[in-house]
């Protein structure tokens, strides 16, 4: 990454931390700073889970406690436990923290419109668009990717996702019982390993890598959650999948798919899979990939 691209984005925040507000301690004119809020109005008139309201905006559990008890303070907020849960704890919003959730809409709307306000026709709509560019792709930076014990619930979500993905797109369904098998033994060091790829704490994505040592690796489970398309996962997770694999000496990956995931098979071609003769009886294969690591600079 060059310095000039590292100082561009320092001189956006810069630029945006101002022009929204938030270096103010009353942010929108209220009684609090913008993280206060922020998190405000995250909860929403539905409530929401503690934990899970951390992992959304990304917060320490130290600092959300403060936020949180100095929104109990002004009255705002009130703590409870999940009837369901007894371990859970659900913040939800007072009545004088639903009005001030309404307010805290109607002058966030005035800002934006602000925002736009002083700008050309033209302009306004070349930044919106920007914006608009911009939020995809700092969502993509969100984006974690993680070795994963098979056998934990993110990964069983994800893997169940995968096949009822397939069960809907092929044209005869997806019977798991009829592909080549994938034991959790197989993806669990060292015979291979699963990846998981989680947005906001949340699976997103998924893909798995059989090794057999310096033979062919087999990459399997590739997968994407619909709400996370376009967001670069998919390349992300072969060319992980591609790295554990080079790290463990294979020279080859192969991997095999149906004529139905288009957007695959582009995937494939576009990273460098090259289609070749059937290696394996994959009953639901049309096509099978492969692609050579040895070219690949190895400190990748």
């Amino acid at each position: 990454m060059s310095e000039t691209a590292a100082q561009q984005v320092r001189s956006f925040n810069r630029t945006v931390t101002q022009r929204i507000g938030a270096l103010y301690d009353k942010y929108l004119a209220r009684d609090r700073p913008l993280g206060a809020s922020r998190v405000l109005w995250e909860i929403g008139n539905d409530g929401a889970e503690v934990r899970s309201l951390r992992f959304r905006l990304g917060l320490d559990s130290g600092y959300l406690s403060r936020l949180l008890r100095s929104l109990e303070r002004d009255g705002l907020v009130a703590t409870e436990s999940d009837p369901s849960d007894r371990r859970v704890r659900m913040i939800r919003l007072t009545e004088r923290g639903r009005a001030e959730h309404a307010v805290l809409n109607e002058r966030s709307d005035d800002l934006a419109r602000s925002l736009l306000a002083p700008l050309s026709t033209a302009q306004r709509a070349r930044l919106v668009e920007a914006m608009g560019v911009v939020e995809r792709l700092l969502t993509a930076s969100l984006v974690e990717i993680v070795v994963e014990d098979p056998a934990t619930e993110a990964a069983q979500t994800c893997l169940r996702s995968y096949f009822a993905e397939l069960d809907t797109r092929f044209a005869a369904g997806f019977d798991p019982s009829l592909s080549i098998p994938v034991q959790t033994a197989e993806l669990t060091e060292p015979a291979g390993l699963l990846l998981v790829a989680r947005l906001r704490d949340e699976p997103i994505g998924c893909g798995a890598l059989k090794l057999h040592g310096a033979s062919p690796a087999e990459i399997k489970r590739m997968w994407v959650s619909a709400s996370a398309r376009g967001l670069g996962v998919g390349r992300r997770l072969l060319e992980e999948l591609e790295q554990h694999a080079r790290r463990r000496g294979a020279h080859l990956v192969r991997l095999e798919t149906n004529k139905t995931l288009g957007e695959a098979i582009h995937l494939y071609r576009s990273a460098g899979y090259v289609e070749v003769a059937p290696f394996n009886d994959e009953p639901y294969a049309h096509h099978w990939f492969e692609k050579r690591l040895d070219d690949v600079n190895s400190g990748l």
